[in-house]
């Protein structure tokens, strides 16, 4: 078993602890939405995207939202309560999350237990929506979770949480 999936396994024995049901498919690795378009075709729900950000004091920030939306990192910062800012370095993001660029989700909040250091930002339509899509700490798959099983893992992994209206 690889680190990747002892890492993956590891997630799905958590959200299992936690009750939480799932349903993951494996595919090629998907880089970008539009390299996603081709193997979401079948899967339903919404397709998200998820942008790992720190601001002028260093502050982390995972925001998450469907994969259409356009997030303004200008007038971001007013909506969550931040100062600028800025995509984190792959290295901030390899540290905290314990994923690859390309693999940023909310399911690595699960790698941040201990001592949460980031908040999440949740767009509000997609937390409205039932199904939503995320990968399982790697590219090569995706994992289907209900919104109100996306809020019970947020919160058992102890991070602060916003839904916010990100159109």
């Amino acid at each position: 078993m690889t680190d990747r999936s002892s890492a993956r396994q590891a997630l799905f024995a958590f959200l299992e602890q936690l009750g939480i049901t799932t349903s993951t498919i494996d595919h090629p690795p998907i880089f970008t939405v539009e390299d996603g378009a081709e193997h979401w075709a079948d899967i339903p729900g919404v397709h998200c995207k998820n942008l790992f950000l720190c601001d002028a004091k260093k502050a982390m920030w995972l925001v998450v939202c469907p994969t259409d939306r356009t997030i303004d990192l200008k007038t971001l910062p007013d909506r969550i309560g931040s100062k600028r800012l800025s995509f984190g370095s792959a290295d901030r993001l390899r540290r905290v999350l314990a994923v690859e660029p390309g693999s940023v989700t909310p399911f690595a909040l699960f790698n941040d237990r201990a001592t949460p250091s980031l908040t999440v930002v949740l767009d509000q339509w997609m937390m409205q929506q039932p199904v939503l899509n995320y990968h399982p700490l790697e590219n090569t798959a995706t994992t289907t979770i209900s919104n109100h099983d996306l809020r019970r893992f947020v919160a058992a992994c102890g991070h602060p949480c916003h839904e916010v209206d990100l159109t």
